[in-house]
């Protein structure tokens, strides 16, 4: 038998240290650092075929390399496939985190099943008989998904020896455990040996493996970071669980945009892709209310249409309350500053909240002037009209500065029927007509006096 050796883990950063201290040095963290079993072996649990021994690295002049384009799978979710930049790469390792409950595994059960590849999906959580209610629930069996109730890497390299699958989903990464470390799912350690062995799996076979991780209490990927660092992939699951809709972002891909967005809808079948998000971040309200202005922005290459709401009123308890949801609250406090300077509208008595709805963040610039439209409208209690939206940003002068690639912007906004535009004077637009009247401003006295007269 080999010696059992030990060593010590931060359970916050995965740092190693050889004896057991009681500050972390890496993240600075306290009562962090416990020990954990550790032994290596000596061989791979997973073999390595003899055509990857075959194709053994050697050094390649920079110009003699291919630039052969890889086939992307096609997951057969539009929403997925524009998070992932175009589909799943063959080969890769993507790590999808979220909150439980929150539709993680949901998603990739639906996804499984709706692929025309050969799927494994290796659940650690749940039973086979979970799996096929919720299968059940969401549509129809499908012939190319096989469900496999396994926690041990070994036996579960064995039946994928067997079955030969195209694509695998682990559900989830903290159940794993291998034989060659001693310690308990979920620790450092384990996570740390499953993940180098999937990837060398995966990457040998050419075969693209999805990962399903928990997250901390902080938000973050349960485990150590290096986990983040050595998958491909990282996806962000959110979305408020008493919310019917979901938010797909990636927060790393190394084979496409990190900027792109995808929107869920849960249903009682699983979750409905939305094609139109500015749909459902726009209410259907017939009457005309104060304090809403629509802003123009955009996720990725996604433009979108969101309501801003401001609630304007007088300070009840003296000091003025500054509220923000989805909005940077800093950034709020600079507007209002604005207005009450350069625009004389006396803001500082007053309590001021904002609210974008449908639950998402934007930290888009080119929001401020609906913000500034919205607090305005509140403020003096009269109502935008509902045809027009805004996209610019607002400078500390008052002035109302360009953004970028507005073109997308305005013909989002025809699309959607809306009548007008506020954008800044200075943007240059290509000389082509639009069935929308676009209005220019220079200054936010501009946009008062077009709002309000």
């Amino acid at each position: 038998m080999a010696k059992t050796k030990t060593t010590f883990f931060c359970q916050n950063c995965g740092a190693q240290f050889s004896k057991w201290q009681g500050q972390c040095t890496s993240c600075k963290q306290w009562n962090t650092i416990a020990e954990e079993v550790i032994q290596k072996p000596e061989k791979n649990s997973w073999k390595s075929s003899e055509a990857s021994q075959k194709r053994a690295a050697k050094p390649q002049r920079i110009a003699e390399i291919s630039q052969d384009i890889t086939k992307r799978l096609d997951t057969k979710n539009n929403e997925l496939n524009r998070v992932l930049g175009g589909g799943l790469v063959p080969g890769s390792l993507t790590l999808l985190g979220g909150e439980p409950g929150i539709g993680k595994s949901t998603l990739m059960l639906q996804v499984a099943l709706l692929l025309p590849y050969k799927t494994l999906y290796v659940s650690g959580e749940e039973s086979a008989q979970q799996i096929k209610m919720r299968a059940q629930r969401i549509q129809s069996e499908a012939e190319n998904c096989f469900i496999l109730t396994e926690t041990k890497t070994q036996n579960i390299f064995k039946n994928i020896e067997e079955i030969t699958p195209d694509i695998v989903v682990i559900d989830s990464i903290q159940t794993l455990q291998t034989n060659y470390i001693e310690s308990s799912p979920g620790s450092i350690s384990q996570i740390r040996e499953c993940t180098t062995e999937l990837i060398r799996f995966a990457k040998e076979t050419n075969t693209p493996v999805i990962l399903i991780g928990h997250i901390t209490k902080d938000g973050n990927i349960a485990g150590p970071k290096i986990l983040e660092h050595m998958v491909d992939t990282v996806l962000q699951f959110e979305g408020d669980r008493n919310h019917i809709y979901r938010i797909l972002r990636a927060n790393k891909n190394r084979f496409g945009s990190t900027n792109e967005l995808g929107i869920y809808e849960m249903q009682g079948n699983g979750l409905r892709e939305v094609s139109n998000p500015s749909e459902i971040l726009i209410s259907k309200n017939e009457e005309d209310l104060s304090g809403t202005a629509i802003a123009a922005t955009l996720e990725g290459m996604r433009p979108l249409l969101i309501e801003i709401q401001a609630l304007v009123s007088s300070a009840v308890y003296g000091t003025p309350q500054r509220s923000a949801t989805g909005y940077n609250a800093k950034r709020l406090n600079m507007i209002l500053a604005v207005l009450e300077k350069r625009a004389g509208f006396k803001l500082g008595a007053k309590d001021v909240f904002l609210n974008i709805t449908g639950g998402i963040s934007v930290d888009d610039p080119a929001i401020d002037l609906a913000v500034v439209a919205a607090v305005l409208s509140s403020n003096v209690d009269i109502a935008i009209d509902k045809r027009m939206c805004f996209a610019a940003e607002v400078g500390l002068a008052g002035e109302v500065r360009p953004v970028t690639r507005v073109e997308q912007r305005i013909l989002e906004a025809e699309k959607l029927g809306f009548s007008s535009i506020v954008i800044s004077k200075y943007c240059k637009l290509p000389k082509q007509s639009y069935h929308i009247n676009i209005i220019k401003v220079a200054k936010v006295h501009d946009v008062v006096r077009h709002l309000f007269g």
